[in-house]
């Protein structure tokens, strides 16, 4: 058994879509897979309809917090809520289909032999669609950047799509993880590493969302910045 977390800010036109898809692969490849949607009180009546969809669905539910805090809070949150289940792996995965939902069994299937999955656009088979320039220049640059001052060997520290095994958010204090955007993504990875757990990267085809409005800012490129400094300072803090 396996728990997707699914963190949502002004999703409207994606969440059913992207739940839909999920479900097909389930069903597609027998597997028995659980959902967590966390809503942020998004403006536009996400959280309304993932209410919708959980009164038809029983693997879906859904987490509404009062205000918008960013990804890391909203994923704390889902993992905390999928620990008290009997799930053996938990996903992080984005809701707007830059993560395909195929992906879902490659990720299971890489995490026989590892505890911490990550699916990767900078490892050989990985690609990014849709992006400018920049956008490709900051990510890349960011990574490896993050990279370099923690001294971890992992292509993409800062991707989204991840498979825990439960064991390894157990070992961690998630009431300790001070990230708020993007650089929740690597602060997790490196406490994994620290605490000794296997990671292994997988290809993945990114593709720049289709519809809605991306999350990305510049108050959450400096706060990943910032926090390698910290992280490598005080890796335990």
């Amino acid at each position: 058994m396996f728990t997707i977390v699914l963190p949502t800010y002004n999703e409207r036109e994606n969440l059913e879509r992207f739940v839909d898809a999920l479900v097909g692969v389930f069903e597609l490849n027998g597997l028995d897979g659980r959902m967590i949607v966390v809503d942020d009180s998004s403006p536009d009546g996400t959280g309304e309809i993932a209410d919708g969809l959980s009164a038809r669905m029983e693997n879906l539910s859904v987490i509404h917090r009062d205000r918008k805090e960013g990804i890391g809070p909203a994923y704390v949150a889902g993992f905390k809520q999928a620990l008290k289940t009997d799930t053996r792996f938990i996903f992080e995965m984005d809701c707007d289909f830059s993560h395909a939902p195929a992906n879902v069994l490659r990720m299971l299937e890489a995490a026989r032999d590892a505890d911490l999955v990550l699916g990767s656009r900078y490892v050989p088979g990985g690609t990014v669609e849709n992006w400018g320039l920049f956008r490709k220049l900051i990510s890349r640059w960011g990574g490896l950047y993050a990279r370099w001052v923690l001294g971890i060997p992992v292509n993409d520290l800062t991707g989204g799509l991840k498979c825990f095994r439960r064991e390894v958010l157990e070992s961690l204090d998630l009431d300790s993880v001070s990230s708020h955007g993007y650089g929740f993504q690597i602060e997790l990875t490196f406490k994994a590493i620290r605490k000794g757990f296997r990671v292994k990267e997988i290809p993945i085809n990114f593709t720049d969302r289709a519809l809605g409005k991306s999350k990305m800012s510049k108050r959450i490129v400096l706060e990943a910045a910032v926090m390698v400094w910290k992280l490598r300072l005080k890796p335990d803090g």
